[in-house]
């Protein structure tokens, strides 16, 4: 069975076909999903699914890339839903698009980080061509050893032992499938397992024999079966141990 650790199943471009995705997942034995809200409306969507299916669970937080927008009048309706929610985020510093002030980026990652501490949640990172800020932010802000995930990385492997050294989780996603991405599948290869995460980021970053098209859970399966293939070991081993760190990390049921 796997755990699908970071989905946008709520997005509008996903939400009109999510009977169909849900029920590929479950035949895929994608059984565990957190959905990422990252507005008003992602969130009460969410919500409303995790009481349907109690095998989804919620994280939320304005993204990087929207912050100057939607930050302050979304802030609180995240704050309020903490109690509903495995995590904070996806948070953090997008360098590369600069969709938000960077200055403003930074200031929501430590409003962010400031409630993830308070209600002791993990935090879900996005992080693009910010490493360096990050790092130094979050051990600024953030308490040491705290749990966090870097979601869809796609730094170095010299980054990712930052990742580690921290004792945060990496997610992988389907990026390290495609063709071009050798250095992200020896991260793959050198991540400690008990750190390691996998997700699809659906509906984005399908896996190499589904590019082109929307990304769903039941996907998932291609990304764990390249990273097993990577690390010499059976997909049942990579797929039990990931769901095991999702299970533990999100404080979720077995």
């Amino acid at each position: 069975m796997f755990c699908d650790s970071h989905a946008h199943l709520t997005s509008p471009e996903v939400l009109p076909h999510l009977a169909e995705i849900l029920e590929r997942s479950q035949k895929a034995k994608v059984d565990r999903i957190v959905n990422i809200c990252t507005d008003r409306i992602t969130l009460e969507e969410g919500l409303k699914l995790a009481k349907k299916h109690p095998w989804i669970v919620n994280a939320g937080a304005t993204t990087p890339h929207d912050v100057d927008r939607d930050g302050e009048q979304d802030f609180p309706i995240f704050e309020a839903a903490v109690p509903h929610l495995v995590a904070i985020g996806e948070t953090g510093l997008d360098y590369h698009y600069q969709h938000s002030d960077r200055a403003t980026q930074r200031q929501f990652l430590i409003r962010y980080l400031h409630l993830a501490a308070k209600w002791k949640r993990p935090v879900i990172f996005h992080c693009r061509e910010a490493f360096a800020d990050l790092f130094a932010i979050a051990d600024a802000e953030y308490p040491k050893r705290a749990p966090a995930i870097l979601h869809c990385f796609t730094g170095t492997l010299e980054e990712a032992e930052e990742v580690w050294k921290r004792g945060w989780h990496l997610s992988l996603s389907g990026i390290v499938t495609f063709k071009k991405s050798e250095t992200l599948r020896l991260v793959a290869k050198e991540a400690p397992l008990d750190q390691l995460l996998i997700e699809t980021d659906t509906p984005y970053l399908a896996p190499q024999s589904k590019r082109g098209k929307p990304n769903e859970p039941s996907y998932l399966v291609e990304t764990a079966a390249c990273i097993a293939a990577v690390r010499n070991i059976p997909l049942a081993e990579l797929a039990t141990a990931t769901r095991d760190n999702a299970i533990r990390l999100f404080q979720l049921s077995n």
